[in-house]
């Protein structure tokens, strides 16, 4: 029942775009994600740097002519004057989701008291979902699909939880995700029956 979703992965960095130092980004949201969804995704991938103009133009191209129905940009939302993300986003998206980034910060909270100094924001663009993740693999992962306590149970859920049910909402793909990594929340009515 689930429908393909292209998702957009965009790393945004100086340093690794110019080859200074590998990108680990889209590594990790590669790695997430196979792990994550159990519908068929592809991914289209941008290594970009801190530069607002290629940030609003990257993410318009994947939202008008790739057909992302999501993307998930990693880097450049700090304090720093080279951290544009946010302000790229902002100014390209339609509606503001503030939700998105108030979970982030609530969550790495968590584990370091500079999480107040993120600035991740989240908008729909179309029928796109574009939302600034962080840029540490391992926040990554912690704002994506929360907190677990020592058992392994859920003790904080993660944002990734909302996303399905939004990109229904934007007129995207039915997303089905792993109940292990994040379950996916929909209400009742929007929920399709499994698979035999």
């Amino acid at each position: 029942m689930s429908d393909e979703i292209t998702i957009g992965l965009v790393s945004i960095s100086d340093r690794a775009s110019d080859g200074t130092y590998q990108d680990q980004g889209i590594p990790a949201l590669r790695e997430w994600l196979d792990r994550a969804l159990t519908s068929p995704w592809r991914a289209e991938m941008r290594l970009i740097p801190d530069e607002r103009p290629t940030i609003e133009r990257t993410l318009i191209e994947l939202a008008d002519a790739a057909g992302c129905a999501l993307i998930l940009t990693t880097g450049g939302t700090g304090p720093a004057p080279r951290d544009v993300t946010p302000e790229a986003t902002l100014a390209v998206g339609e509606k503001e989701m503030p939700g998105f980034g108030e979970e982030m910060r609530r969550i790495s909270l968590n584990f370091v008291p500079t999480a107040i100094l993120s600035r991740q924001v989240a908008v729909i663009r179309g029928k796109s979902l574009i939302v600034n993740l962080p840029g540490q693999p391992k926040s990554i992962r912690e704002t994506l699909e929360g907190l677990r306590a020592a058992d392994g149970s859920v003790s904080h859920v993660g944002i990734f939880a909302a996303i399905p049910y939004c990109i229904d909402l934007i007129g995207g793909p039915y997303v089905e995700t792993d109940d292990e990594v994040i379950k996916a929340f929909r209400p009742k009515q929007a929920i399709r029956p499994k698979k035999a």
